[in-house]
């Protein structure tokens, strides 16, 4: 089979490198534009997904606009197969349409739950033990086309989206190879998706990042590590942002209002929420780098804390 990969972050490059490794004739990368960034986004910066494929002398395309009639022509003249799909962005049904076998799509959940842009991000969010990744075939609504393969994945007590997202990449690599395979061979049976179990994940925006203790330890715990490391939860200290990064759930009675703070300025610093605290471990204040909780209250003194 002659096959066009499409993704642009470090969570697609295990999967297209599984494919060049394993020998199947990948004739085209499709990923994002380089853009600039770096301090002054003075640098032009490659996606992952490029960086691999010009390591491996794969022939890459960049387009602005999937629409645009001259990057459909160059996509056409790839003669692919079948398109691998793998943390790209949304396609025009002139694209995903174009392969004679058509195009399967990489996402991280045990579809139909979460779809949408943050599949990882709110799986942890809403407290979930188990989650995984789905192979299936694209068509006209988003993350809703007949399923092709998935593999369940177990969401630790402690994971962050980070430990999450990296088990993932790995785990979602060799479902692409082994959905390939099946494709290859002709030998599978697709499955459509049950309405009834749709769930959603939105894009997180930074608003909706802020933090709410007016509600339990575990729902706070659970937002602040389906945040971890990014886009990252945050509330304000001294009127300034704090993100926090790594906390730990501090299940007993505070006895304080939601969001109180209470610190010895030295080795803690706690939040309350309505049934207990959170411990933070690992912050960034504002115009400030990350560092663990000691560290910043050793040079920062909290104003007016509870003791």
């Amino acid at each position: 089979m002659r096959i066009v990969f499409m993704g642009t972050p470090d969570f697609a490059v295990p999967s297209l490198a599984t494919l060049v490794e394993n020998g199947f004739e990948v004739v085209g990368v499709i990923t994002a534009t380089d853009k600039m960034g770096g301090r002054g986004k003075k640098v032009l910066i490659e996606s992952a997904v490029k960086k691999y494929a010009r390591s491996k002398g794969l022939p890459i395309l960049q387009p602005p606009n999937l629409k645009d009639p001259t990057f459909v022509e160059n996509l056409r003249a790839l003669q692919a197969d079948l398109q691998v799909v793998v943390a790209f962005r949304m396609l025009p049904e002139v694209v995903w349409d174009m392969p004679a076998i058509g195009t399967i799509n990489l996402h991280a959940s045990l579809l139909p739950k979460y779809r949408g842009a943050a599949p990882i991000n709110w799986a942890i969010i809403h407290g979930e033990t188990e989650t995984g990744v789905t192979t299936f075939f694209l068509k006209h609504e988003i993350d809703t086309g007949d399923l092709l393969l998935q593999r369940r994945m177990a969401i630790n007590e402690d994971d962050t989206a980070g430990d999450l997202h990296d088990r993932l990449m790995d785990l979602g690599s060799e479902v692409v190879l082994e959905s390939v395979k099946m494709i290859e061979s002709g030998d599978y049976e697709l499955q459509p998706q049950d309405n009834s179990q749709v769930s959603k994940a939105p894009k997180i925006f930074q608003e909706t990042c802020e933090i709410n203790f007016d509600q339990t330890t575990k729902k706070v715990y659970d937002f602040i590590r389906g945040m971890s490391p990014y886009p990252t939860a945050w509330t304000t200290l001294d009127e300034k942002k704090l993100k926090i990064l790594k906390a730990c759930p501090v299940y007993e009675e505070p006895g304080k209002s939601p969001g109180k703070i209470t610190t010895d300025n030295k080795d803690y610093l706690r939040f309350a929420t309505v049934d207990g605290q959170i411990d933070v471990l690992e912050l960034q204040l504002a115009g400030r780098k990350r560092m663990n909780v000691k560290d910043f209250l050793n040079g920062y003194t909290i104003k007016n804390p509870e003791q």
